[in-house]
């Protein structure tokens, strides 16, 4: 679409002044979520204003919340996604809504519209930049009525027979999993192994590299194992037994490719699984953030270990073409209202659900 000429905002209808929100003014325990009436966001030029439909909840809430990132030479301080947070901060990287406004300089014609918002600050104005900073941690997310974006990162998804719900799963999930599936050059019929696949990025990466024509090995808990194969995986592999003995037993030749958001031990032990020229993909550290492997293992296979933080620009517009299609389905494991969000993040904390757990404001 191209830019509006207009100067002034331009509405679908009259904004209230105030809005809930909830918030954090400083890292801790779910305590620390506050419920808060805060003005509505102003727009600047290039923005549009959403009224929130649904916002879904991830990981990166709760390390965020926790300042649990760390930073470049000091593992251990607490920190956002990257870097120090400006508190007060509204969390939430996932929203899905319609555009109730559209700031100087932005297109018009999205007002109204059903959007998905892409929640990555990049580092530059092209289709391969990197994300360096997140909605919910470096600029106020979608745990409010109201939320401000950048009008070339919000996505019409208006023809997408996804539920608003099931809209709100994908920016960070799904994004992260398409992310860790174009970075590690997953073809057809390859074998890829999913760490973590009961969560929302692993259920994602399940679904994703199914649709791409992979075999798809899945490591969970058993009481998950029906979940994981409904998302599409072949074949199932217990967490709680050996997964490297699982692996070797399901492919004796090796996998091309480990999409991986547990990392930690696994990581030194699995190398070894990857075939001649394989790619060991990571992007969480659920299973602990320093790992150790034999380099040999790697450079004598001429294998890669790459490291994935969520997604490019083509990589999201890719996903969205795919949410307008309706070619995945997001499971959801919950819908809170926003006054719950503290009770919500508890919720995935213990990790006993299968899908995403959703907010409402």
């Amino acid at each position: 679409m191209s830019e509006s000429k207009a100067s002034p905002a331009i509405t679908a209808a009259t904004t209230p002044v105030s809005m809930r929100a909830v918030r954090i003014t400083r890292h801790g325990g779910p305590e620390v979520l506050e419920r808060a009436e805060v003005a509505v966001p102003a727009l600047r030029a290039g923005e549009v204003l959403v009224r929130v439909a649904a916002a879904a909840l991830n990981n990166t809430d709760l390390w965020t919340r926790e300042g649990a990132y760390g930073r470049p030479g000091d593992p251990a301080s607490r920190s956002g996604w990257r870097g120090p947070i400006d508190f007060p901060r509204i969390q939430g990287a996932d929203v899905a809504g319609r555009v109730a406004a559209a700031g100087p300089g932005a297109d018009a014609r999205l007002v109204g519209r059903r959007v998905v918002v892409d929640p990555a600050l990049y580092d530059a104005d092209a289709s391969d930049a990197h994300p360096v900073g997140l909605m919910g941690s470096e600029r106020d997310g979608g745990y409010a009525e109201y939320v401000t974006a950048p009008a070339g990162q919000v996505h019409d998804v208006t023809s997408s027979p996804l539920t608003d719900d099931q809209l709100a799963t994908l920016p960070t999930a799904y994004g992260t999993a398409l992310g860790m599936i174009e970075r590690g050059r997953l073809r057809e019929g390859e074998t890829a192994l999913v760490t973590g696949a009961s969560g929302g990025v692993g259920l994602a990466l399940v679904q994703l590299a199914r649709a791409r024509g992979a075999r798809v090995l899945a490591v969970s808990s058993a009481p998950k194992t029906e979940a994981v194969r409904a998302a599409g995986a072949h074949r199932v592999l217990d967490r709680a037994r050996d997964v490297a003995d699982q692996v070797r037993a399901a492919a004796p030749e090796g996998v091309e490719v480990v999409l991986d958001v547990v990392a930690g031990g696994l990581l030194g032990t699995g190398l070894p699984l990857l075939r001649e020229g394989g790619r060991w993909v990571v992007a969480g550290a659920l299973g602990g953030y320093q790992a150790a492997f034999d380099v040999r293992r790697l450079y004598l296979h001429n294998a890669q270990v790459i490291g994935s933080a969520m997604h490019t620009p083509a990589h999201f517009a890719l996903l969205m073409e795919l949410a307008r299609r309706g070619a995945v389905q997001p499971v959801i494991a919950a819908v809170h209202p926003l006054e719950q969000a503290a009770r919500a993040q508890r919720e995935l904390s213990r990790r006993t659900h299968v899908g995403k757990i959703v907010l409402h404001p």
